[in-house]
């Protein structure tokens, strides 16, 4: 079954829909059901589609960088978030309002969500959650029925006949939710199918009082435990742009209680951020050179030939025509932006509109919540060892020595990701291993990165201490270091923290340029001298380091990578 459901979804495809396209897309969405990894034995079977179809299908997506394919098994890949990052960005909500809402949910000490409508469902676009045993699991981009939640009584308070006869037919197709994954399905006593019609009287008073006072609550609607207080935010025009929500615990609140502390922080807030939108005045579809399609497309073919499916990778591409300045546009504005054929783009539009990814307004096209479903619920929680494992993985296949990732940790670094190899004699080293930042190549690039104060700070409180020989334990000797090791851009240590090792490290940083991390690779001192290491080594690591660092980009765009 589908994430979510949609009319289209039982409407036959109109004759100029792009048939390699929609494949292309089930399987995205299946794999996104399945937590981003399906084995294509599995694909095939859940698709429904002829194996070589699945291979072609794969093939063509890992060529784009959407899926990483391990032997059997098809893994979703960050670089898949650009489609839902199109999405958010023609949305502008999550740009304009994201560190707003984070900003209120660490005065509230509480998760604050944006939600959107989808259909008779919502999506949410914006998460900040609290860190807690019991912590908030739904993602960015997972759709919730209406009926069990608070933003859902809002959005439906302004529902036509046509939306609630569309919520009708969904409720009697699906009574027990299972088109939406997120959700963990029927609740014992609450909207039972059994009792329909009293469900539906339920959730009709529901959204009256939505209506009537401006706001909502869900009171273990969605989840026993879980409680909701929901306002809208409205857009200039008095529409509701998006709802925000407060999400507690029964152990912290009950929605009383919720109401009575956080309703009017919650509607001075929102207040703040209608302000906010009422400000932003609509753009002009900004410049966007062509993205060189038919060249890339071209290349593929030769390389890959039968295996690689053309019309599903312009298909795709026509989503990422959209993005912040660019919410509507028309054919002729598609065409220009990707580089396709009017006719080319013409098709893709109408097998997208057909799914539902796309919206029509007269002679433009609008990206609707629906692409979130494409990967960006599940990709959208990996944290930065899982983003980074794979490419270090390549970078061990390519050096034939150890890679490894870490973080800053006080005085020491934190193993967070490695990749070993298979050596008689090698690095031992686990994740969550912590030395000393002094006296390692990972230590040191970071180290170096820090601005002058906070560095003369770390250094002030270490008291370096010799591990061998050759550690370096002079202050003065070590500021020097981290000097030339800034200047380089890599740091390299060789048995100063432990006679024979070896090792050569490069920074990694996030898409503002702050070093979030570092990745190495570590060897026996006997496998290269330290000018091969130079020479060799650091031009792989260094392209290691770049591919991490444009998935983290991809992947931190609008949502948060934890970085453990």
């Amino acid at each position: 079954m589908p994430t979510d459901l949609a009319p289209t979804d039982c409407v036959p495809p109109p004759p100029e829909a792009v048939a390699p396209l929609m494949r292309g897309l089930m399987l995205l969405r299946r794999l996104t059901d399945a937590d981003g990894v399906l084995s294509l034995s599995e694909l095939e079977r859940t698709t429904g589609l002829a194996r070589s179809t699945v291979d072609r299908i794969t093939g063509t997506l890992a060529r784009m960088g959407y899926v990483r394919l391990d032997g059997r098994d098809v893994f979703l890949a960050p670089r898949l978030m650009e489609l839902g990052n199109a999405y958010l960005g023609a949305l502008g909500i999550p740009g304009l309002l994201g560190a707003r809402v984070d900003a209120l949910a660490d005065e509230l000490d509480e998760s604050v969500s944006l939600a959107v409508a989808d259909g008779d469902g919502i999506r949410f676009v914006h998460q900040a959650t609290r860190r807690r045993a019991m912590s908030l699991s739904f993602r960015i981009g997972d759709p919730l029925p209406a009926e069990r939640t608070a933003p859902g009584a809002l959005f439906a308070a302004d529902w036509a006949a046509p939306d609630w006869r569309r919520w009708r037919a969904r409720r009697a197709a699906d009574p027990r939710d299972t088109g939406f994954p997120a959700g963990p399905g029927v609740v014992p006593g609450v909207m039972a199918p059994a009792d329909e019609r009293a469900a539906e009287e339920a959730f009709a008073a529901r959204v009256a009082r939505a209506a009537e006072c401006g706001w909502a609550l869900d009171d273990q609607l969605i989840e026993p435990g879980l409680v909701a207080l929901a306002v809208p935010v409205r857009a200039a025009d008095g529409g509701v742009a998006c709802v925000a929500s407060v999400v507690s615990h029964t152990s912290r609140h009950t929605t009383e209680s919720l109401r009575e502390a956080l309703l009017p922080r919650l509607r001075a807030a929102t207040a703040a951020w209608e302000e906010v939108l009422a400000r932003e005045t609509p753009a002009p579809p900004s410049p966007r050179p062509a993205v060189g399609l038919a060249d890339w497309t071209h290349a593929s073919k030769q390389e890959l030939g039968r295996g690689f499916v053309e019309s599903l990778a312009r298909g795709l591409t026509v989503l990422t025509a959209f993005g912040e300045g660019r919410p509507a546009l028309s054919l002729s504005a598609v065409a220009e932006a990707t580089g396709l054929a009017r006719a080319t783009a013409r098709r893709a539009l109408i097998t997208l509109e057909h799914l539902g990814y796309v919206a029509v307004e007269g002679r433009l096209f609008r990206l609707t919540p629906r692409v979130l479903a494409l990967g960006f619920p599940y990709l959208s929680r990996l944290p930065l060892p899982q983003i980074a494992a794979p490419h270090l993985a390549e970078l061990s296949r390519r050096v034939h020595d150890s890679a490894s990732l870490a973080v800053l940790a006080g005085h020491d670094v934190r193993y967070t990701a490695r990749v070993a190899t298979r050596r008689i004699m090698s690095v031992h080293i686990t994740v969550g291993t912590r030395f000393p930042a002094h006296a390692t190549s990972l230590g040191r690039v970071m180290l170096a990165d820090l601005p002058p104060g906070t560095r003369a700070a770390q250094l002030a409180g270490m008291e370096p201490r010799a591990l061998t020989p050759h550690t370096v334990t002079s202050g003065p000797e070590l500021v020097a270091v981290l000097e030339r090791v800034r200047e380089q851009g890599y740091a390299l240590v060789d048995e100063e923290l432990e006679q024979g090792l070896r090792s050569i490290a490069v920074p990694l940083r996030d898409r503002t340029g702050a070093v979030v991390a570092a990745v190495n690779v570590a060897m026996h001192s006997s496998r290269r001298t330290v000018e091969e290491c130079v020479a060799e080594v650091l031009p792989e690591l260094r392209a290691a380091v770049t591919r991490i660092e444009d998935d983290l980009r991809t992947a931190g765009r609008f949502a948060h990578v934890p970085e453990v």
